[in-house]
């Protein structure tokens, strides 16, 4: 059978190799044609996708920086966190006896939580009112692996997933900077602050895959090791205009160019909205599901400065946030449409280039993509530019000076380079109620769609953004069982 993928990052590569190795002839149509240079690949990649698809053997290569996080203390000194247990306790330990005294327990119950997730993560969600087999197996299996995590664990479970970031982290430590470190990753490409509800599970998600006590994901070139795996066809370039349907299933993909290519098995790795309500015609589509889809939130709030240093930064990964009241202050500003005037910034360098020059990637949170008072331009991207510099030099002396280049993304070119919808790197807000089996939404959660031979394989699919290949290989899983039972009939 001949199968068509649109996009061509991880998770749509991913899902492409694994149809190409059950017989499949694959043909992955990609949008942007490399024209940018894309950054490295975030995200925990499951082992199993790792094995199955022979990647140590070409060249993959997982980075996970140590230590894993930075924050500069009011006093100029610095508190590192450490892949290392006892070193990161004993880092904690200078700043606050009490909370090292904590970290061990409070790393131990989160991670216990997060291996749960890694196992949802890792397969289709379930159909919660299904009755086939292999549901009600996968619920089973799933109530079972709760009931493993004890009393504590299903406490835990239930009272800290709807809890936001900032009341556990208050009830566990006392130290500004190690909270806020914390409190950071349950906000990432949210439109949300640490005081809002269901940022628990956020911090949650960014620990999954990685080891106790680690609260970021690594960062591998797995984009590019897939792009050169042989058996898929990839053609760069190659604009999608619509895909055509007729009577209920997926006929054929129609590039910009006019060149139509026949095609009944169809993997959209673009957004949920872009291909339900702008690649297909809405009137094939339930009224109902066209409302859902239309209201699926991604409201970016992320713009990404890029700095390019003539000598090492210092830091593998710096967060300047001070403090949780400082990031929902730096939220405030966001939920009326502002720019954030002191921003929540998390830049991380990966070493020297081979000019020997050292590049730092800043993740600057919150810069809306809808702003209250007029559009992003090229003033506003120079201003907030600016303001990331200064914002820096502050724990980096002599940082301006160093810097020989500066490129600014707002949300916006975000969306027009790498398509993100409205800036949103997870295609879909990752809040409570937009993930597991409500990704992207309800009742079409296991990557099919309404019509007969389309399926969605991205970020805006379970499990979200930040877990490397896990939609893809997922949906591929789902649409080869579906074939199978096909050719049975």
């Amino acid at each position: 059978m001949s199968a068509l993928v649109i996009g061509a990052g991880v998770n749509e590569l991913v899902c492409a190799q694994y149809l190409a190795r059950a017989g499949n002839r694959v043909l992955v149509l990609d949008e942007d044609g490399l024209r940018h240079d894309p950054p490295a690949d975030i995200g925990w990649i499951p082992p199993r996708i790792v094995r199955e698809l022979a990647l140590e053997g070409r060249g993959l290569r997982i980075h996970r920086p140590d230590p894993w996080a930075t924050a500069p203390l009011p006093d100029g000194g610095r508190l590192e966190l450490w892949h290392n247990m006892a070193r990161s306790i004993e880092a904690i330990r200078r700043v606050s006896p009490r909370d090292a005294a904590n970290w061990p327990a409070f790393c131990k119950r989160m991670g216990r939580l997060a291996r749960l997730l890694e196992t949802l993560y890792t397969a289709p969600p379930p159909d919660l009112m299904g009755r086939a087999l292999g549901d009600l197996a996968q619920l089973a299996g799933l109530g079972l692996r709760v009931r493993r995590l004890g009393r504590q664990g299903i406490e835990d479970l239930l009272r800290l997933l709807p809890m936001p970031v900032a009341d556990i982290l208050d009830d566990w430590f006392e130290n500004d900077a190690l909270k806020a470190i914390l409190g950071a990753a349950g906000v990432m490409h949210l439109h949300q602050g640490p005081r809002s509800g269901g940022t628990v599970f956020r911090l949650l998600h960014h620990h999954v895959g990685s080891p106790t006590g680690v609260f970021r994901p690594p960062l591998s070139n797995l984009g590019r090791v897939l792009a050169e795996l042989p058996g898929v066809e990839i053609r760069r370039g190659a604009e999608v205009a619509r895909i055509a349907v007729r009577e209920g299933r997926v006929a054929s993909v129609v590039l910009a160019s006019g060149e139509e290519i026949p095609a009944s098995l169809v993997v959209s790795g673009v957004d949920p909205k872009r291909t339900l309500l702008g690649l297909i015609d809405p009137g094939w589509l339930d009224p109902d599901v066209v409302h859902a889809v239309r209201h699926i939130r991604c409201r970016g709030v992320v713009a990404r400065v890029t700095l390019t240093l003539e000598r090492a930064p210092g830091f593998a990964t710096l967060i300047a946030a001070p403090s949780l009241d400082y990031i929902e202050r730096a939220y405030d500003d966001a939920k009326y449409g502002r720019v954030s005037r002191a921003p929540y910034l998390e830049a991380r360098s990966d070493g020297p280039s081979p000019d020997g020059r050292h590049r730092v990637e800043v993740h600057v949170q919150y810069a809306p993509y809808a702003l209250a008072d007029g559009e992003w331009d090229e003033a506003r991207c120079v201003a907030l530019g600016n303001l990331v510099v200064e914002m820096l030099s502050q724990h980096l002396p002599g940082l301006d000076a160093a810097t020989v280049e500066r490129s600014v993304l707002s949300p916006h070119d975000l969306e027009e380079v790498y398509g993100f919808p409205e800036g949103q790197a997870y295609h879909a807000e990752l809040a409570l109620d937009q993930a597991l089996w409500m990704r992207p939404i309800p009742g079409w959660a296991s990557y099919r769609t309404p019509i007969a031979g389309l399926y969605l394989c991205g970020p805006g699919t379970h499990p979200g953004g930040s877990i490397a290949g896990a939609a893809g290989a997922n949906a591929a899983r789902v649409i080869l069982r579906e074939l199978r039972r096909a050719s049975r009939h």
